[in-house]
């Protein structure tokens, strides 16, 4: 009896395994044919930069936090998959499958200098619950880093270097204000703001200096050349 115990105990196990692997194969082909993969929601952040300066800026934003990326056309990149903080599930315990997750991230431009960096997150493995602590503010603090860099050493790219001055906006002061202090008129403005990329009087956040057109400055400004 024990022997006949035992010879079922073998088959039952048998069948068990060959049920999971046959859970497991189209699973592990789905995953090689790129599927298997959620993704979060992505988040955006706009700079005032030429489309060149902030790719550069995100790709030295990423090497600073030892994240290793591809490199794709059209000012996108890939990191590589790394793994997550969670842990597998039972069946993927089974397998060998580890949570994990990579970022996507391409900079569109928003005018002549002016760009909009969109990343979104992708998981393998990982139950939706945990997909915001992974986003890129929450998990690099991404943005913040871009903008440091940034404001360590201002991009040029984007910056006309002839035909105007560039002046540093004052504490608290909009475009309104500085249009009034280096023209004359504060009705300049707009104008200003469309030479910089930017939409309203207050949207000057990240901007290392205003650009100002030399027909918009009295002659004394446009000859010395500064502020």
């Amino acid at each position: 009896m024990f022997r006949r115990f035992r010879q079922l105990a073998g088959i039952a196990a048998l069948t068990l395994l060959t049920l999971i692997a046959g859970c497991y194969a189209p699973y592990f082909a789905n995953r090689a044919a790129g599927g298997g993969v959620d993704a979060a929601a992505g988040e955006e952040h706009d700079v005032p930069y030429d489309v060149h300066d902030a790719f550069v800026l995100t790709q030295d934003a990423l090497r600073g936090e030892g994240v290793l990326f591809e490199v794709k056309p059209d000012n996108k990149l890939i990191t590589l998959w790394r793994d997550a903080d969670e842990q597998s599930g039972v069946l993927g315990s089974l397998v060998g499958v580890k949570p994990q997750y990579r970022y996507e991230i391409s900079v569109v431009p928003q005018g002549d200098r002016r760009s909009r960096i969109v990343v979104n997150v992708r998981t393998q493995d990982m139950g939706d619950q945990n997909l915001a602590k992974y986003q890129p503010t929450a998990r690099l603090n991404l943005f913040a880093k871009i903008d440091q860099l940034a404001a360590a050493s201002p991009p040029t790219g984007g910056t006309p270097k002839a035909g105007g001055v560039n002046y540093a906006l004052l504490p608290n002061e909009d475009l309104k204000a500085l249009a009034k202090r280096v023209t004359g008129s504060e009705n300049n403005w707009r104008q200003i703001a469309q030479d910089n990329g930017v939409k309203s009087p207050t949207d000057t956040a990240g901007l290392p200096s205003v650009w100002v057109r030399n027909t918009l400055l009295p002659a004394a400004s446009r000859d010395s050349g500064s502020p």
